[in-house]
C-alpha cells in the first residue's frame, strides 16, 4: 500500500505526522534518503501521484488520538502539488485547528510557478523549512543537483518571502553525508539570518529513519 501519511517513530500514537504528497522532485541532492532506501520506518513511499485529496484525509484519519503536527515531507518537493496542499492544509484548520502545520521545501516553488505562492498559504501554514544547504551556489548546484537555473539565489528568495510574510522560516543544512563536502555552517548562519529565517543544521542520519 502506498503512502501518503506516515510517522518516524515506532509509538502507536505519534505526535508528529508527515504528508507524502509527491515523488517528484526539482531537486535530486547527493544526500537524500530516496537514494538509499524506499521506505521510511517500514512505509513505502514511492506512489505514481494518482489519488485525492478523500485518499490523504483517509491516511491522516487513520492516526488517533489526532497528531498535534503535521509536515508537508516526503520524497518529493511537496509544492510540486501546490493546490493539494493548500487544499489538505485548509481542511486541517478547519477540522483542527489547534494542529501546527509545516512544510519542508527545497525553496523552488516562486521559481517553478512564477509567483509568489507563499501569498497562498498565509493563515494556513505556521513553519517553513527551506532547504539552503550551501553558502555559495556552485557548493549547492553540486550537492543538491538542481533541474532549475539560478537555483541557490532562488532558494534565498524564497526565504526572504517566507520570513517577509511573517510566516516561522528556517534555513536549514545537512551535515556530514560524506568526506568531500565541508559546509561552512557559520556562513551559511549568518545568511540565514540576513534572509529573516532561522538556522538548523541537521546532521546526516545514515540508512535514514
Amino acid at each position: 500500500m502506498y503512502t501518503l501519511v506516515y510517522s518516524i517513530t515506532k509509538e502507536a500514537n505519534p505526535e508528529t505526522v508527515y504528508i507524502n504528497l509527491t515523488n517528484a522532485c526539482t531537486n535530486n541532492c547527493i544526500f537524500c534518503l530516496r537514494t538509499q532506501k524506499d521506505d521510511v520506518c517500514g512505509s513505502e513511499m514511492w506512489h505514481d501521484d494518482e489519488y485525492t485529496l478523500e485518499d490523504v484525509i483517509e491516511q491522516f484519519e487513520s492516526f488517533k488520538p489526532t497528531p498535534k503536527e503535521v509536515v508537508f515531507c516526503g520524497y518529493g518537493e511537496p509544492f510540486l502539488r501546490k493546490t493539494l496542499m493548500k487544499e489538505f492544509a485548509q481542511y486541517i484548520r478547519k477540522n483542527y485547528p489547534a494542529i501546527k502545520i509545516r512544510v519542508n521545501t527545497n525553496g523552488h516553488a516562486n521559481a517553478i510557478y512564477k509567483t509568489n505562492v507563499i501569498d497562498e498559504f498565509k493563515g494556513l501554514i505556521d513553519e517553513i523549512s527551506v532547504s539552503l544547504n550551501s553558502d555559495n551556489d556552485d557548493e549547492y548546484d553540486e550537492i543538491c543537483k538542481p533541474k532549475i537555473p539560478n537555483a541557490y539565489d532562488e532558494v534565498k528568495k524564497f526565504i526572504k518571502a517566507s520570513s517577509d510574510a511573517k510566516i516561522k522560516t528556517v534555513a536549514s543544512v545537512v551535515t556530514g553525508f560524506d568526506n568531500k563536502h565541508h559546509i561552512n555552517t557559520d556562513n551559511c548562519q549568518k545568511i540565514a539570518h540576513e534572509l529573516g529565517a532561522e538556522f538548523r543544521n541537521r546532521e546526516f542520519i545514515k540508512n535514514g529513519y
